[in-house]
């Protein structure tokens, strides 16, 4: 793991990035002001606090993605391969639940840990790229975990970050509070959650989370918002539960988008393909397992209900930019035609 840099006994101000070290605790002392901050310093032994004082608190460190439990530090841990964060703990999981689940996978190399601070030393850094009036894909190169681009979304009513990426550091957090910050933050299904709990806390703005997925959410905090069906966590954006990828995957309806003619934000709840015209669903895209033809059904039915034109995928580039309701009607029926064996390629010899 990597040291933290800063102050010359390890500690760091309230800006900086802290260790992630797996095998070092350091105790927390209060500070002063209204961010409550506290920075970690000396040693201790797991579980112990150094006063009362400390043990009551619980801090952020800076952006090293650490924070004190009762005076005692604890790291937020990030999957290497799926880049979701984990439960604050003094040494990381054993294994993540979500990438041992039959719709993700745990790399050759076996389970793998970071923090923010180990990214930050690597060289991750956050890109912003304006995509229409109003909407933002937010990115981290070089990319972490699946590798999804947020989409940081600003309307006259408040701003919503769709998705964000595994990582954020002190320059993006700097750029999004000078556009106005944020009033939620949301995510389709456990897979794009990235760390979406640290821009809820960094922020103190709710993170909506499907009722359906509970179990999947890797990072317990009360700025969670459980919801079902649809919810509208900033007045004209409105999320809609479709199912399919996982029971409570869900897309972001912004009717505004798109010059008026509507947009949906669908992280892979459907996926748009390479060529820019089409969709899919799938239950594990990396290990290729279909959806029953029930559940593809279920989805373009509910997208049936909604007044869209353009549809932006979870991955930089991918948009259909016009035609997007079309194009989910005609991409559901061509996947139900192949699974009921009712597509012959011109090709086979029967």
């Amino acid at each position: 793991m990597v040291a933290a840099t800063g102050r010359p006994d390890g500690a760091v101000d309230g800006n900086g990035p802290v260790s992630c070290l797996a095998d070092g605790w350091r105790t927390a002392r209060a500070a002063t002001g209204p961010a409550a901050v506290a920075d970690c310093a000396e040693p201790v032994r797991p579980g112990q606090a150094s006063d009362g004082r400390a043990a009551a608190v619980r801090c952020r460190l800076g952006r090293g993605g650490a924070v004190c439990e009762g005076g005692v530090e604890v790291t937020v841990w990030i999957c290497r391969t799926c880049g979701v964060e984990q439960a604050d703990t003094t040494a990381p999981p054993e294994r993540c639940p979500i990438c041992s689940d039959d719709r993700q996978y745990v790399g050759p190399g076996g389970q793998r840990w970071t923090c923010t601070d180990e990214l930050v030393a690597e060289g991750h850094r956050g890109l912003f790229e304006p995509l229409e009036p109003g909407l933002t894909a937010v990115r981290v190169e070089p990319r972490v975990g699946i590798g999804q681009r947020g989409l940081l979304l600003r309307t006259s009513e408040g701003s919503l970050l769709w998705e964000p990426p595994g990582h954020l550091d002190r320059d993006m957090v700097a750029r999004v509070r000078a556009g106005g910050g944020l009033t939620a933050v949301a995510a389709s299904h456990p897979h794009l959650v990235g760390a979406a709990v640290s821009w809820a806390r960094e922020f103190g703005v709710p993170f909506f989370f499907a009722e359906h997925d509970r179990r999947w959410l890797r990072r317990p905090d009360p700025l969670v918002r459980w919801w079902s069906g649809r919810a509208e966590p900033v007045p004209g954006l409105h999320l809609v539960q479709c199912g399919g990828h996982f029971p409570g995957s869900a897309v972001l309806h912004w009717a505004a988008g798109a010059d008026g003619r509507g947009a949906l934000l669908v992280g892979d709840t459907v996926m748009v393909d390479a060529d820019l015209a089409t969709v899919s669903f799938m239950r594990s895209y990396p290990n290729l397992i279909p959806l029953p033809e029930r559940l593809v059904r279920q989805i373009a039915g509910r997208l049936g209900e909604l007044r869209f034109d353009r549809i932006y995928g979870g991955f930089h580039g991918s948009v259909v930019d016009r035609g997007g309701a079309a194009a989910v009607r005609y991409s559901a029926d061509r996947y139900i035609g192949w699974l009921r064996d009712e597509i012959t390629d011109p090709d086979e010899v029967r």
